[in-house]
């Protein structure tokens, strides 16, 4: 064998090695998680709540009472509350003897009655209102995390970063309950709402009775709410949307 071929076979030989050495320590890109099963739920769920009367929703408007409770203490406290949502307006009122609260959102500021500055997540962002954006750019539906209940459902996360993980009835697809957690000014909350009955108006299915447990690191709460009225697609002043 010539020099220039012995010189020509050496380069190959070492240059496929090299090749072949590199492709073996390329590491595999991660698999990309699949959620398809997850956004088969959701889009039942949302089937199972009015479909596209539940997408069309423009306004929907809740008044009733509220009992609520602390695992500290038996006192029931009485109470009343309303909501109200329109677009990605809302007021949340709740009126008890002890700490009566008012939060507004007009659509581009947040204004709380909440002694100390203090505000709630914004709550078309959390539970049920969070339905009715499935499908929307930046509404993400994912599978619950590896630990929590073992039910059929998903997680939807809204483009603030804020979560609900709902559960599903097994034969109805209607939502059982969910939960989810969140920061007010540096504390941590957990909350979690078992529904008890639903309410069909205008073809839109809106949880009627349900009670929601409230989770912080001093004390637990419990809400157990009873909705007298329910609208939906009422005119709705835009005036109540200032504090």
């Amino acid at each position: 064998m010539g020099f220039m071929k012995l010189t020509l076979l050496l380069m190959l030989t070492v240059f496929i090695s090299a090749a072949a050495a590199s492709a073996q320590s390329t590491p595999a890109k991660p698999a990309v998680p699949n959620f398809d099963a997850e956004i088969a739920l959701a889009k039942l769920a949302m089937e199972a709540h009015g479909g596209a009367k539940l997408r069309a929703m423009k306004t929907l408007v809740i008044r009733g009472s509220v009992d609520i409770s602390s695992g500290a203490s038996p006192q029931i406290i009485p109470a009343t509350f309303v909501s109200v949502f329109a677009g990605p307006k809302y007021v949340f009122e709740l009126n008890n003897p002890l700490q009566p609260i008012k939060q507004i959102f007009d659509g581009v500021q947040t204004s709380s009655s909440i002694r100390g500055g203090i505000s709630l997540p914004p709550l078309n962002r959390l539970g049920f209102p969070l339905l009715p954006h499935l499908g929307e750019q930046g509404f993400v539906v994912t599978a619950i995390p590896e630990g929590k209940k073992k039910k059929k459902g998903f997680r939807m996360t809204s483009p603030e970063g804020y979560y609900t993980d709902f559960y599903l009835d097994e034969k109805t697809n209607q939502i059982q309950g969910y939960d989810s957690s969140y920061d007010v000014s540096g504390r941590k909350v957990t909350t979690s709402v078992e529904i008890d009955k639903l309410r069909n108006v205008d073809g839109v299915l809106v949880p009627e009775r349900y009670v929601q447990r409230f989770d912080t690191d001093q004390i637990t709460f419990y809400a157990n709410f009873k909705a007298k009225e329910i609208l939906v697609n009422s005119p709705v002043e835009d005036g109540i949307f200032k504090m």
